[in-house]
């Protein structure tokens, strides 16, 4: 009988491993098990992102401003500067998979929720809903901080902060945590700073 070549006896253990690898990097981007919604709402800045098409005219000063509803969805109001001025986008979310909590306070649990900028007349129609999941918030978020944003595809990435531009040592924190949730750095962009 023949010995088994090599490549034939670690190709199982290869599969493996890369399976592994990519269902720990898809766990680890999963939303966070509980948001305060009330303490998430207000202004964040963009400071980076994966480029997108529904952005590309937005040079810098990227803001998402998030109200609570009295019908318990959120107002989502997206402003950036473009080359011509200023271009706004105002939306609604509401919870994707989860519910929200009365807990002396707002809770949604998980962190997912879907996000449409259609208008209004056209929302019922269950189109042009977008997942969007807080994936993770630095120690003092959402008060203060930074949030990282993402959808289950890992095709879209935002990392929010509550100060336009994030130092040298929170930018590392950013990208170790992005890279320990097995995003790809190589497509991240930081936002240019704002001017004045």
């Amino acid at each position: 009988m023949t010995e088994a070549h090599p490549l034939r006896r670690a190709l199982p253990l290869a599969i493996l491993v890369a399976w592994s690898l990519s269902t720990a990097s898809a766990q680890a981007a999963a939303p966070l098990p509980t948001l305060d919604v009330n303490a998430y709402m207000g202004r964040w800045h963009q400071v980076a992102l994966y480029p997108n098409r529904f952005q590309a005219q937005c040079l810098d000063s990227t803001t998402a401003t998030y109200r609570l509803l009295d019908d318990g969805r959120v107002e989502v109001a997206n402003r950036c500067r473009t080359q011509d001025g200023w271009d706004e986008t105002v939306g609604v979310a509401r919870p994707r998979d989860g519910t929200v909590r009365q807990d002396g306070g707002r809770v949604l649990a998980p962190a997912s929720l879907e996000v449409s900028f259609l208008p209004k007349a056209l929302r019922w129609l269950g189109v042009g809903w977008g997942k969007y999941d807080v994936v993770h918030l630095s120690p003092g978020a959402p008060q203060s901080g930074w949030a990282v944003v993402s959808e289950p595809s890992k095709q879209y990435l935002w990392v929010l902060s509550r100060t336009p531009q994030l130092d040298d040592t929170q930018w590392a924190a950013v990208t170790a945590e992005l890279q320990r949730m097995g995003f790809d750095l190589q497509r991240l962009k930081r936002e240019a700073p704002p001017r004045e």
